[in-house]
């Protein structure tokens, strides 16, 4: 094994990356520290181990996964700066981090504060979020594919490498390192979505906060089964410092029920925002030693039972804490129907009913769209009747300082009272103008994803060249140092080599979104993102590509996709059962 993790040492990897030292290894690759010369800067290049490198099928996967991957722009993942083009060697160059996985963590520091749990679950809950959003399932959320940096953030990483082991071990379940986070979905094998990610993190969140594993076994199999059907041990049974809201926000993630689970990484951040700010409420607020506000009377309010950050009564049974949160959700249902009541007779009152009961002067609102906004305010003739209230927005067809839109709308009858009446203006900044930055020369992935934080819209197209490497940048409309506005297209060419093989742009419409892009990848077509969006059609049926079928294209033309989310489905009782027999898994240890 060393003679293998050492061979490439010295060596430089397309030319490009020279490989300095092993700085760590697993089942499935071996990962290197490694000079850049193109941007004379450090990386980490992860190395496939030969098993995986050659085998073809793998190899075509690993390719299609790094594309995807690599556009993944979040401070909380693991950027990935560009991948093998060498069938010889497979590898994914990735930014090199300062730090620790999460796992060594916990194994320094033991149970941690729920502070600090809660600081790094929202993290992997916001990096979750931006992948799920660009249609990317990571499927091995765990501690030893987390970073903890020195500055305290957290960085997912292996989005690429999770997907392909899980293909790849696809009759042995998961690796053991693995099998005590993967969900009951995984470990029933059914097709898994983003949930299948929140179940992984609610586990993550359960070891964070207990210092131990929910389910453990001797074998693969026996920890599968209790995935599946074992009934868990509350977090506050192990640890009574756990806040009640906390441990319910970490059964919810955990639910066996798919459909009981959040939903999505948006909901459980949510949730999560929801519980850190009642804590800093509590912290503010006049409390007793167990961290339990009081009502009036001496006894613990609502408040204070749902968030205090002790538990409310120990050795209560799972069965009687659920029935306590049943009422509890019950109690704040009634309040939040009531409160919807009253905002909803309070805008019947003062848009409608008053205006029948009260008489007074009606005055029709003008249209002030397309006004400049500096003598609209100012006018001698509005002083008396309105008051006005500016907001900004950036408008590149509009002139600065004119007004955009209003509320209430040109034409509604309002009554006049005392004070006036109440008018918002939206109003343009004009064209915000942006130095271009020189991207020639620049991986054309990293290129898009600069210009895109800068607010530009992107468009890539292919060209040949003798100069420039191929998938590097040769030219940008606009250039470099040229002004242009925020929010306008920039056009950049990209090198497919010195000659460009014309390919035919195959039919995608109504494929599978996996038929798509090998589709493409057969052809050396680029994939772009991948967006969701609402239809009827099976989830991932292609709806829209960029470039039509039929088309002739240059090889690497970077196309963009759009698939169905699929139809809403309605919520179906729970009538899963263990199965009776568990696949075998393998022991070995993934990367």
């Amino acid at each position: 094994m060393e003679n293998c993790m050492d061979r490439y040492l010295g060596q430089l990897l397309d030319n490009r990356y020279e490989i300095l030292e092993v700085i760590g290894s697993g089942g499935m690759a071996v990962v290197y520290k490694a000079l850049c010369h193109r941007l004379n800067r450090y990386v980490a290049v992860k190395v496939l181990k030969d098993e995986f490198a050659n085998d073809n099928e793998f190899r075509e996967h690993f390719r299609a996964e790094s594309q995807a991957v690599a556009m993944l722009s979040h401070p909380n993942i693991v950027a990935v700066y560009d991948f093998s083009r060498d069938s010889n060697c497979q590898y994914i160059v990735m930014e090199l981090l300062e730090g620790i996985t999460l796992k060594q963590y916990m194994q320094k520091k033991g149970a941690l504060s729920w502070k600090e749990a809660l600081h790094f679950a929202t993290q992997i809950a916001r990096a979750l979020d931006h992948a799920h959003g660009k249609g990317i399932v990571h499927r091995d959320i765990k501690p030893q594919n987390i970073m903890v940096v020195k500055d305290g953030s957290i960085k997912v990483a292996d989005f690429g490498i999770a997907h392909l082991q899980t293909e790849s071990s696809a009759e042995t379940l998961e690796t053991m390192g693995s099998i005590h986070y993967i969900s009951p979905e995984q470990a029933h094998g059914d097709t898994v979505d983003a949930r299948a990610d929140i179940y992984s993190l609610g586990v993550v969140m359960y070891e964070m906060l207990t210092g131990r594993l929910p389910y453990e076994g001797e074998t693969v199999e026996a920890i599968a089964v209790q995935h599946l059907s074992q009934l868990l041990t509350l977090p506050g049974d192990i640890n009574s410092e756990i806040p009640v809201a906390f441990e319910n926000i970490i059964l919810r993630a955990m639910a066996t029920d798919i459909n009981s689970r959040y939903q999505s990484a948006d909901e459980l951040l949510s949730d999560l925002e929801a519980f850190r700010k009642s804590q800093a409420s509590i912290s503010s607020d006049s409390v007793v030693d167990d961290g339990m506000q009081l009502a009036d009377d001496g006894e613990p309010s609502l408040f204070g039972r749902l968030f205090g950050t002790k538990e409310l009564v120990r050795g209560e049974s799972y069965k009687s804490r659920k029935a306590r949160t049943r009422r509890v959700s019950t109690f704040s249902g009634f309040a939040l129907i009531t409160i919807f009541l009253i905002a909803v007779l309070s805008f019947l009152w003062n848009f409608w009913i008053k205006d029948i009961f009260i008489d007074s002067e009606r005055i029709e609102i003008p249209s002030f769209v397309g006004e400049d906004s500096e003598e609209t305010i100012n006018s001698k003739a509005y002083e008396d009747t309105f008051n006005f209230y500016v907001k900004y927005a950036i408008d590149p067809n509009t002139p600065e300082g004119q007004i955009i839109s209003q509320k209430p709308a040109a034409g509604r009858s309002i009554a006049l009272s005392e004070d006036g009446i109440d008018i918002e203006l939206t109003v343009s900044t004009g064209i915000m103008m942006t130095t271009m930055p020189d991207m020639v020369n620049h991986e054309y992935r990293e290129a898009t994803i600069a210009l895109e934080k800068l607010g530009f819209v992107v468009e890539v197209e292919t060209v040949a060249s003798d100069t420039i490497t191929e998938g590097y940048v040769v030219s940008t409309a606009p250039a470099a140092n040229e002004q242009a506005a925020a929010g306008s297209t920039v056009f950049i060419s990209v090198s497919g080599g010195p000659e460009l093989k014309q390919v035919t742009m195959p039919d995608l419409m109504g494929k599978s979104r996996d038929t798509a892009v090998s589709k493409l990848n057969a052809l050396s077509i680029d994939v772009g993102s991948i967006s969701e969006v609402k239809s009827d059609l099976p989830k991932g049926t292609v709806l829209w590509q960029s470039i039509d079928g039929g088309e002739s294209v240059a090889e690497h033309t970077v196309i963009y996709l759009k698939v169905s989310k699929g139809p809403e489905e309605s919520p179906t009782p729970d009538v899963s059962t263990a199965p009776s027999a568990v696949p075998s898994a393998s022991a070995e240890t993934g990367v």
